[in-house]
């Protein structure tokens, strides 16, 4: 029989609680896992639609990552899923100037860094030449930054790029192009100790660190489908629409109260627990004494992504994404083969666009008729192929606490996996994983929760779940 002991409980099925219950599942721990919605994915996950267009599977917003990030790859992989979520061959980002309405391209070759953006750079026409090469200089001077340095924290990325020369069209159409997407935060309001880390990573590691990758299914098939059959076959008891409530210190362990609505409140004993919740729930959940200065986990900010969602009665773009410059449009995805969109008895076939809006503060509460009368007229100022095409639907999917702020600051605030507490760890993309709230920075705090528990209950170092690269 499975001792107390070797009895784990993770509370949260998203990313971070996923990839902590499968470490400590495949060290043989015994693992429960309590998730509040009826689904694990966190907020990666997927809808049914039944609209004017037909029935379809609408991801809540478009996720995308990079080939840096290896634990994110590594989850893929441990749940069956890489081929389900590609990368590009090369990195090649089609960026469409409203305004002048021209076609630029960020893509690289195979020289070694930083040679392998050289010739999109010196051809990228939305910046002057002067601009151009004020880039490669600021991009000299970040490739010196290490961004664990504290300093770094305390100082803003827009400061720092006005320091080193950078104009403000090269901010937009450059630094707060890739910036925005990957920190939710435009760069006057984004810590340089995280946009260090951004652009150090993705774009001055290696030549194909920036490669995209995105999932050509809905996600709910990848990170609640496929990822609760991997748990199950780890052996991992898995309860849905169930909530935590008070964890309480026993003289072996943890008692954990959870209710599962109808069926009522049941106590959970374990020797390890794993909070893989947001920031204030866990502010909640967190017994007095289990972490030093525990209310700084409530001066974590959030940061909110809008997705707006059209269905035209055409083909309006044929390439898989672009990128817009001097257009509040900031990113546009064609989800039509993964939503599932039905032809039409005619054979012609409709278009299913994702707009993914970061940093979206402003416009986050904004009524849906109003979205509508300012993005529909900007995609047909960028995609001349929609004008003319009947909108057969449009919706608004709203995250309003999709991310960390990554403000500066944050990083004193961020909590290390281990609390104070024995048995008593955190995961979730806002601790303090050093990246920004990712799914990379999600899988990488689980692993990361796993190693401290496994090595708190004596397994040796080559027993460890291993660390990303």
């Amino acid at each position: 029989m499975t001792s107390h002991a070797t009895a784990a409980v993770v509370i949260g099925g998203g990313l971070a609680g996923t990839t902590a219950a499968l470490a400590l599942a495949d060290a043989g721990l015994r693992v429960t896992l309590v998730e509040g919605r009826p689904r694990l994915g966190g907020l990666v996950f997927s809808f049914r639609r039944d609209g004017a267009a037909g029935e379809l599977s609408v991801d809540n917003g478009q996720h995308v990552y990079l080939r840096c990030c290896t634990a994110y790859s590594g989850l893929l992989e441990r749940i069956g899923a890489t081929r389900l979520v590609p990368l590009q061959d090369r990195m090649d980002v089609p960026v469409l100037d409203a305004d002048r309405m021209r076609l630029g391209r960020l893509r690289r070759t195979a020289l070694p860094v930083p040679l392998h953006l050289a010739k999109s750079l010196a051809s990228y026409p939305h910046l002057s030449p002067v601009e151009r090469a004020g880039v490669v200089r600021a991009t000299l001077a970040l490739k010196a930054l290490d961004p664990a340095d504290p300093a770094l924290d305390d100082v803003d990325f827009g400061s720092w790029l006005r320091r080193y020369g950078q104009s403000p069209r090269a901010v937009e159409a450059l630094w707060d192009l890739v910036g925005i997407a990957t920190l939710n935060a435009r760069a006057a309001d984004a810590s340089m100790g995280l946009a260090a880390k951004v652009f150090k990573t993705g774009l001055l590691s290696a030549p194909g660190a920036a490669d995209i990758g995105w999932s050509r299914v809905p996600l709910g098939d990848v990170h609640d489908g496929l990822a609760r059959t991997a748990l199950e076959k780890a052996g991992v008891r898995i309860a849905l629409r169930t909530r935590a409530g008070a964890l309480t210190r026993t003289d072996d362990g943890w008692r954990i109260s959870v209710d599962d609505g109808p069926h009522g409140s049941e106590q959970l004993t374990a020797g390890t627990v794993v909070l893989a919740v947001p920031q204030r729930e866990t502010h909640a959940l967190l017994p007095d004494g289990a972490l030093a200065g525990r209310d700084r986990l409530l001066d974590i900010g959030t940061a909110p992504i809008l997705n707006l969602h059209v269905v035209y009665d055409r083909k309006v773009l044929r390439r898989p994404f672009f990128a817009a410059v001097g257009s509040p449009v900031q990113w546009v995805f064609d989800r039509t083969e993964a939503s599932g969109l039905p032809g039409q008895p005619d054979g012609a076939g409709c278009q299913y666009l994702a707009l993914s809006q970061s940093a979206a503060q402003e416009e986050i509460d904004q009524p849906v008729a109003k979205l509508r009368a300012r993005y529909l007229p900007e995609l047909e100022r960028l995609l001349p192929a929609a004008r003319g095409a009947r909108i057969r639907d449009f919706f608004v999917t709203r995250e309003r606490t999709a991310t960390f702020a990554p403000a500066p600051g944050v990083g004193r605030l961020r909590p290390a996996a281990r609390t104070q507490a024995p048995g008593l760890f955190l995961a979730g993309a806002w601790t303090a994983t050093g990246w920004p709230a990712t799914m990379e920075s999600a899988v990488r705090s689980g692993t990361a929760a796993a190693r401290e528990a496994l090595t708190e209950l004596g397994f040796p170092q080559g027993q460890l779940p291993e660390e990303a690269a």
